[in-house]
């Protein structure tokens, strides 16, 4: 019987609405004990909001702090530079046979397109570990150096990730398609699924992170891919549905 430890590689959100705060939240409530090694502190300043990643040998202690923990899931979140991108990955590859669920976050950072590119092409690299990948349409279109806008184009990106490697893809569309319903597809290989909900008002519920982390907490518990997709999709509607403009959340017990 697998073990409850599941591990977030995942940045720190000042607003406390994604990021770390959004995985430890999500392990939580799936029943889960979650640890993190934290990839960069974020903050408000006078340039915007700005990430700052962790120091490079500080992040390799937390790494190898870790390595004998016998963790049963892990999810990728903000990996902010290539650098500390290539300690995750070496760090993955030892984790032979537990589900590890990418999250590639690409467009939330201020960074020069030289280090957007950079980091595409490092974050393809995990493509081979990992059991999914959950971009957002954004991050998807960087990562097939495509633009999408239709659903044809959805599916033709998928494919494209799919041939570069990752085994399950499930590309979060939001409303582009539809201004009533939030449209993502999951892709394995094989056949297309289109998952739709009706569109919330926006707040501070971190719903990248938190639908990456359920996923992986579901995949844990011996959920397909798909499944755990399906799960993870509702468990998001439901938290923006039931959180306030803080993202605190009132689940029910």
């Amino acid at each position: 019987m697998k073990n409850k430890l599941i591990l977030a590689l995942s940045g720190n959100d000042i607003f406390s609405g994604g990021g770390l705060h959004a995985d430890l939240a999500t392990y939580t409530v799936h029943g889960l004990h979650g640890f993190v090694a934290v990839t960069c502190l974020t903050a408000m300043t006078d340039k915007g909001f700005e990430v700052l990643p962790t120091d490079e040998q500080v992040f390799a202690q937390q790494l190898s702090s870790l390595k004998d923990v016998p963790f049963s899931a892990i999810k990728l979140g903000l990996l902010p530079t290539v650098a500390i991108a290539d300690q995750v990955l070496e760090f993955v590859k030892k984790q032979a046979g537990i589900p590890v669920v990418l999250d590639p976050v690409l467009v939330c950072k201020e960074t020069h397109d030289v280090e957007v590119s950079a980091l595409r092409d490092e974050l393809i690299k995990f493509f081979p570990y990992t059991t999914i990948i959950t971009p957002n349409l954004p991050e998807a279109e960087i990562l097939t150096q495509s633009e999408i806008k239709t659903l044809d184009d959805l599916k033709a990106a998928a494919v494209a990730l799919h041939e570069l490697r990752a085994q399950n893809v499930v590309i979060k569309g939001g409303n582009r398609f539809s201004q009533d319903q939030a449209i993502d597809l999951f892709y394995d290989g094989k056949d297309f699924q289109l998952l739709e909900s009706p569109v919330l008002p926006n707040n501070n519920t971190g719903a990248g992170c938190t639908f990456a982390s359920s996923i992986a907490s579901q995949l844990l518990a011996g959920q397909s891919p798909l499944e755990a997709v399906n799960y993870s999709k509702d468990f998001v509607y439901r938290a923006i549905q039931r959180s306030d403009q803080y993202g605190v959340i009132q689940y029910e017990k």
